[in-house]
């Protein structure tokens, strides 16, 4: 799927990062500039500096959800969801369903969330009250058991996708569309000149470009750096009256793994494949030993996979400061092998499944002990920003959103051509300075 070969001299359109951002927006561009009579696939390449689905892209959950507490981000997931849904083969995407049981906190947000996703015609069931929510999910699950669930938001679009096979599959498209994928080409700098980036400098050589697209997810602090942007910013309060500097990038520790169980085991009521289930709760939670794990609120998500052969998921990420230089350069090779899942993730996540199902319990010796989740970069807000800078350099910086946004490639595409898009307005760099900020829920993750 990538190539070694030598490198052009020059390429109008180069995107760093064969994750789904570069991908998405490869494919999407090469399909405007030929639909514009302005070129094709050909005036596109895209550099990694291993492959398809080396980084972020390829160790994803893979889930796709339209839960957001931000307006914003629900108008730009919707429009995700039906990029996925335009080809789910190709996609390798499981339209499943996606499932939210919260406490008694996180109630408002979700009758919230509900009115605003019907007012954008995303179809979703509420229920409330704690009797209603356990009957309702006594339907779905015929052990489930979770006490102090008084909201369930039923998202019936969404659900997840092989993350590798979907990265495969949106390749494929790129590759079809003419773009060519140049693999094991690493980005050492940018030729600045008279402020605009003149050409990409990579350890093949120089290529020459009219426009570059930076995509590459938590590998993103680096390549910041090199158009000489700044690691710090101010970010001002939403009334305007204060404001304070903060680094520009951080990075969380993603929690996940997998159960070892035949992911069939793992059904709903009727023998069907569930929802994605996430589940915020504030009832203390106990291991399999009887032991209290905690007292404070807790949220996990959780899912069959029949591609990993087991149930996965995770939760809350932790902040792990900021990585060494050879770790930002690689979060996901050897120089980070002491980023994994924390000691305690097995325990606390196999007694979170055994706390919501029966079936789970006793299951904690099936936990298996390899490599998932990874590093995420989060922005000062831990929200996206799309935005233009050094007069020629578009950035993609998802802050850890960015497997289920496969839509921002064709909206991405629009905003190279001249075509500046409303549902990417949000997400400007300036919000920080203006103060616009994404409001924030009481969840404990901090991408809701």
């Amino acid at each position: 799927m990538s190539s070694r070969r030598r490198l052009p001299d020059a390429a109008p359109y180069i995107i760093v990062g064969a994750g789904v951002h570069g991908l998405s927006t490869a494919w999407r561009l090469a399909e405007e500039l030929r639909a514009r009579g302005r070129g094709d696939g050909r005036d596109v390449l895209v550099l990694d500096k291993t492959g398809v689905a080396a980084g972020a892209s390829g160790i994803a959950c893979g889930v796709i959800r339209n839960n957001y507490f931000q307006p914003a981000m629900r108008r730009l997931m919707a429009h995700s969801v039906a990029v996925w849904e335009s080809d789910p083969q190709a996609f390798s995407y499981h339209p499943v369903g996606y499932l939210q049981a919260a406490c008694e906190s996180m109630r408002d947000g979700a009758v919230a969330v509900h009115a605003e996703q019907q007012a954008i015609g995303y179809g979703s069931d509420l229920v409330e009250g704690a009797a209603e929510c356990r009957s309702y999910l006594r339907d779905l699950f015929g052990d489930w058991q979770a006490p102090g669930i008084t909201s369930v938001l039923h998202e019936h679009r969404g659900g997840y996708a092989d993350n590798r096979a979907s990265m495969r599959g949106l390749a494929g498209k790129a590759e079809a569309a003419g773009v060519r994928i140049a693999g094991g080409v690493r980005v050492t700098g940018f030729d600045l000149d008279s402020g605009a980036v003149r050409a990409v400098e990579t350890d093949h050589g120089r290529v020459r470009c009219d426009q570059v697209v930076v995509a590459v997810g938590p590998w993103i602090r680096d390549l910041w750096a090199m158009l000489d942007l700044p690691d710090t910013v101010t970010v001002r309060s939403p009334d305007g009256q204060t404001s304070a500097e903060s680094a520009m990038w951080r990075y969380l520790l993603l929690q996940e793994g997998t159960l070892g169980v035949d992911p069939g085991v793992f059904t709903d009521a009727r023998g069907d494949s569930p929802p994605v289930m996430h589940v915020d709760s504030d009832a203390p939670l106990h291991d399999e030993d009887g032991e209290l794990l905690t007292d404070e609120p807790w949220g996990i998500y959780y899912k069959p996979d029949f591609a990993v052969d087991g149930v996965q998921g995770g939760t809350v990420p932790l902040r792990v400061g900021t990585p060494t230089a050879d770790v930002a350069v690689d979060p996901y090779g050897p120089a980070s092998a002491e980023f994994t899942v924390d000691e305690e993730f097995p325990r606390m996540w196999t007694a979170a499944l055994a706390h919501c199902h029966r079936r789970f319990e006793g299951r904690r010796h099936l936990y298996r002990d390899e490599r998932s989740g990874g590093l995420g970069c989060f922005t000062p807000d831990s929200f996206p920003v799309f935005d233009s800078f050094r007069q020629n350099a578009y950035v993609i910086a998802d802050s850890n959103h960015g497997y289920k946004m496969i839509g921002v490639g064709a909206l991405a595409a629009r905003e190279l051509l001249g075509e500046p898009q409303d549902l990417l307005a949000p997400f400007r760099f300036d919000r920080y300075e203006r103060g616009d900020l994404h409001p924030t829920s009481n969840s404990p993750f901090p991408w809701s």
